[in-house]
């Protein structure tokens, strides 16, 4: 939808069904409050929608412009069901900036709630434009206090995981304690809404009222809590994976190679690999220069009688600059490396430019896998 601040705008098809939904409930409401609107309800409604998530943007936008701000790079902003998201690539350094990155959100949607009540008050309150800004206010006040709530997804969670992180000195242990306090808000939503329409909270005037009141908002709990249940899952995921980021060397898991030319045999070129202890194959140029990679996956399909007569030159991927990898890399940036350029092997040289061997995507996944398998 646009690159504000550089950062590209999503929306995801769910948020048409949620406008849909929105336009639905809301034109219902205006038919009480401006029955002379006639069906012309339902496109007030629509503008109302539209005009709730460009709030929610710029909730978004406020989260984008701190991580910018701190130098975080941002991947994009979504829009989608219940609101949206800011996909922040990386942590904050400290619980300080962690704590402003999550509470500019909220700050701004209450700004923009004083902003629709400032402009409200010269504005007859039974108008079109009257309710539109009172609706505009009460669900910006309404996204700020759900927000404010102390736990992971939620912007609150994170602001009680910097407050936990700076009495512990630990960003973990601020993740966990956020993460289980959003689980315990998951089920207080799940049970909370429907005990409150069964109480008669929503002030409906009959018993079939009732009754579709609590259906709906038993409904709407349900979806609340398994999106904050598993957004607190997911957080203590992204965690664990950052704890034990840093695991991950391409040093470490390297496999050593033999340079041969193109010509080679298959069979040849694997004695040779044998008799050297490598696991990997290295295509080379008249001068020595690495020229391919011979792919695993091609030197299985071959059957083992044919392979004194495959030349490797014919299993090689060429090779190209984002295939190459330093020896150092490690964590993160060698994460960032390997997904910038998508391959399933890569040639890992030394600062030098000496070849150092051959990481296989596959063994990166593994010892990933492995690390994340481990307790923190």
């Amino acid at each position: 939808m646009g690159r504000p601040f550089g950062v590209p705008v999503y929306v995801a098809p769910s948020w048409f069904l949620v406008a849909a939904l929105i336009t639905w409930v809301f034109g219902g409401q205006l038919d009480r409050v401006l029955p002379e609107l006639g069906a012309a309800r339902y496109l007030v409604s629509l503008f109302f929608a539209v005009a709730f998530y460009a709030s929610v943007l710029v909730h978004e936008l406020a989260h984008t412009v701190a991580a910018l701000r701190f130098k975080l790079p941002v991947r994009r902003i979504q829009l989608q069901f219940f609101g949206g998201v800011s996909e922040i690539e990386k942590e904050a350094e400290t619980p300080g900036r962690e704590f402003v990155l999550a509470f500019v959100g909220p700050l701004l949607s209450l700004v923009l709630a004083g902003v629709f009540y400032v402009a409200l008050l010269p504005v007859e309150p039974d108008g079109v434009t009257g309710v539109l800004l009172a609706g505009l206010m009460v669900s910006n006040l309404l996204v700020a206090a759900f927000n404010l709530l102390p736990g992971l997804p939620l912007d609150g969670g994170r602001m009680l995981r910097a407050v936990v992180w700076k009495i512990t000195g630990k960003p973990m242990h601020g993740t966990i304690a956020a993460a289980w306090v959003g689980r315990a808000l998951a089920l207080s939503v799940l049970v909370g809404l429907p005990l409150l329409t069964q109480s008669g909270a929503l002030g409906s005037d009959s018993v079939d009222d009732i009754g579709m009141d609590t259906v709906m908002d038993a409904l709407l709990a349900a979806i609340l809590a398994a999106i904050i249940w598993t957004g607190a899952g997911n957080s203590l995921r992204m965690a664990r994976l950052r704890e034990h980021l840093p695991e991950l060397r391409a040093r470490a898991l390297t496999r050593r190679a033999v340079p041969v030319p193109a010509d080679t045999p298959l069979s040849e070129a694997l004695r040779r690999a044998n008799a050297s202890g490598a696991r990997a194959l290295v295509v080379v140029d008249a001068d020595g220069r690495p020229a391919s990679l011979v792919r695993e996956a091609g030197i299985v399909g071959v059957p083992e009688h044919r392979r004194p007569w495959v030349p490797v030159g014919t299993l090689a991927q060429d090779l190209t600059d984002g295939m190459r990898v330093w020896a150092e890399l490690s964590g993160e940036e060698l994460l960032d490396a390997l997904r910038a350029n998508p391959a399933t092997e890569y040639l890992v040289v030394e600062e030098t430019g000496e070849i150092y061997g051959v990481l296989s995507a596959a063994d990166v996944e593994r010892a990933f896998v492995k690390a994340m398998a481990r307790p923190s």
